[in-house]
This record gives C-alpha cells, sequence and structure tokens, in this order.
C-alpha cells in the first residue's frame, strides 16, 4: 500500500498513543485523529477545521475517486502500522455534499452493471433453456418408449452448465446422436440399475458398469420401441 500519494496532500492521523490537542488542550486519547500543523503541533479535526468532513473508509475505488473529485476539500487518513513499520492509508475525509454526489454516481453505474448482467443473464438462460428442450427432443426421438417426462430429466441434468457432463461437450452441442445416447446410459445407469449400490460397496467404476451392463442394454431396448 503507498504511504502517500503527494507530499502536499492534508493528513489526518490515527494516534497509537494518547494525545492532546496543542490549541484547545483537550485529552483525545489513544486512536485519536490529529493533524500535525507545524508550530501549532497536533491539533484535534474541530480545531484544525476538518470536524465538518466525512470519513470515506479505504476500498471502493470508484467511489473514492469521484468523491474526491466532487470535494472542493480531501483529507487523507493515515495510521501507523507496527508490523510493517510505516503509516497506511485508512481511508478519506470528504465533504458530506460530494460522497453523496458520489454515492449517487455509483449508484447509478451499478444499477446499469445490474441490468446488462440481468439482460445477459436471460439470454443465456434463454439459450440454455432452448438448448435443454432440443437436447430432450432429441432423448424422445431415438429413444420414443422411455416414460413421460423422463427426457427432460436427462437433459436438464446431462446440460447442467459448467459440469463437464456429457451434455456440455461440442457434439451433444450440435446434438449429435452418440452423444445423445451416452447420456441417457448414464442416466439408466444410475436410475434403473443398482450400480450406486454397488459403487457404495466399493466395487470399481469398471466393475460396476459390467455388472449392470445386461440391465442397461435390456432397458435401452425397451426404450428405443
Amino acid at each position: 500500500m503507498r504511504q502517500f500519494e503527494s507530499e502536499d496532500e492534508l493528513k489526518v492521523f490515527i494516534s497509537s498513543r494518547s494525545a492532546t490537542c496543542d490549541e484547545c488542550h483537550e485529552e483525545l486519547g489513544t486512536g485519536a485523529w490529529i493533524t500535525l500543523q507545524g508550530e501549532k503541533g497536533a491539533l484535534c479535526l474541530s480545531c484544525a477545521d476538518l470536524d465538518h468532513l466525512e470519513f470515506l473508509p479505504s476500498g471502493n475505488t470508484a467511489l473514492t475517486r469521484r468523491a474526491r473529485k466532487h470535494s472542493l476539500l480531501s483529507v487523507v487518513v493515515l495510521k501507523w502500522c507496527r508490523a510493517r513499520k510505516r503509516y497506511e492509508r485508512q481511508g478519506l475525509l470528504v465533504q458530506p455534499g460530494a460522497l453523496e454526489k458520489a454515492e449517487a454516481e455509483c449508484l447509478a453505474d451499478e444499477d446499469s452493471r445490474m441490468a446488462q448482467r440481468g439482460r445477459s443473464q436471460e439470454r443465456r438462460e434463454e439459450l440454455d433453456g432452448r438448448y435443454v428442450e432440443a437436447f430432450a427432443a432429441k432423448v424422445r426421438e431415438h429413444f420414443p418408449k422411455c416414460p413421460p417426462r423422463r427426457e427432460d430429466e436427462i437433459a436438464v441434468h446431462a446440460c447442467q452448465k459448467y459440469s463437464g457432463r456429457i451434455g456440455r461437450s461440442a457434439s451433444a452441442k450440435s446434438l449429435d446422436e452418440a452423444a445423445v445416447r451416452l447420456a441417457v446410459i448414464a442416466h439408466v445407469r444410475h436410475r434403473e440399475t443398482n450400480y450406486d449400490t454397488l459403487l457404495s460397496r466399493g466395487m470399481s467404476r469398471r466393475e460396476a458398469r459390467l455388472e449392470v451392463a445386461d440391465r442397461v442394454d435390456s432397458v435401452l431396448l425397451q426404450w428405443k420401441g
């Protein structure tokens, strides 16, 4: 983290030891916010005429940039870091009106960004919805005797986003018959056989698949009609 952006910037320090204002002589205690003004020494924010400003913590770059742009007066707030042995920026003191204006601008931008994300999400969902429907139609086409609505279940499961499943492969996206068949086989294996039970008993995937192969073939034949 940068110590200062400019030596000309006004700075307020969060004291790490007990402090006293050298002008009003008020005991400020530890963690006081003070500014150093040459021969005047350490002043509290009230005596330094900075107590009308509002604190904006670091973290939101866009908000900080805009608040600083709109504020006629801004002050960097610093705190000594013992571990790093340096002062580190905590945020800015800015005029209340400037902060409100900056927040309004950021909110407007966020609304715009959210609207854009929403439209993109809707388009993706629409495309994915059409894809799932097309995949389900292909399942029904190749396996017309499968139980009612089972094609939808197969399609949704196979086409889940980022799943790495058969339905997300390039061949599946082109609705290739072999890819559709693989998705149906996977579904049958889990839903129509004891494949999962065999795996839970410690049988290897290869052995379990061989064990249920005849049953899978039988179901596929029935569904083919």
